[in-house]
């Protein structure tokens, strides 16, 4: 049997993610919020099938070209001058045995790779944490629990999440990181969910700097 690769944003038969949704993605990015992490994207439209297209739909596929956006964000703001390695905030175990993978890792090795900067796994997840998907604004205000590794000390770090909703789980990776020594990080995201959209971050089915295309 044949499998045909299909745009994950449009689902028009061809590339992972065809030119039309490429172009699409690179609108004006979303201000930082009152949790000062940098979003590639809106969590809405072209942008939001995508994402869910690899949190979901197992598209892999599309991992190189959000890190891509991510990688513009990062360089838009200077950080990528101030980098020793990147990482990611990891979602649940439960989510990453589902899925076979764990979407924030796939991105941060590709944003890692593009800048030529090493790739760490430098948090855990407590057991104890559920995912953040599906549950309140107020249940999300609270963040999960990580773990640093140790030794930490001035280590500049970027991290890495898809979503953004409330920035909870990734000010409670920058803790973590702190606590380890670590310097202040750099917080980043694909995509960004308006203010008051909390659900829009759920399952489907539930109801500007120069920009560079990149592959």
């Amino acid at each position: 049997m044949m499998f045909q690769t299909r745009c994950a944003g449009c689902d028009a038969p061809g590339a992972a993610v065809c030119t039309t949704c490429r172009f699409a993605l690179l609108g004006p990015r979303p201000r930082p919020g009152s949790h000062g992490v940098h979003a590639a994207v809106p969590f809405t439209g072209r942008a939001r099938k995508v994402v869910l297209g690899l949190k979901y739909r197992n598209r892999r596929q599309v991992a190189r070209h959000l890190a891509g956006l991510v990688v513009n964000a990062i360089i838009s703001t200077g950080d990528h001058r101030h980098v020793d390695v990147v990482t990611w905030a990891p979602t649940s175990d439960a989510r990453r045995r589902s899925r076979g993978f764990d979407q924030g890792e796939l991105v941060a090795r590709h944003v890692a790779r593009q800048l030529g900067v090493p790739c760490r796994r430098l948090l855990t997840r407590s057991a104890s944490s559920v995912s953040q998907t599906g549950r309140s604004r107020v249940e999300r205000l609270h963040g999960p629990d990580f773990a640093a590794r140790p030794g930490l000390e001035g280590c500049r770090v970027i991290v890495i999440d898809d979503v953004v909703t409330t920035g909870a789980t990734l000010r409670a990776a920058a803790a973590a990181l702190r606590r380890a020594g670590a310097a202040e990080p750099h917080l980043y995201a694909v995509a960004s969910t308006p203010a008051g959209t909390a659900a829009a971050a759920r399952r489907p089915g539930r109801t500007t700097a120069t920009p560079t295309l990149v592959a």
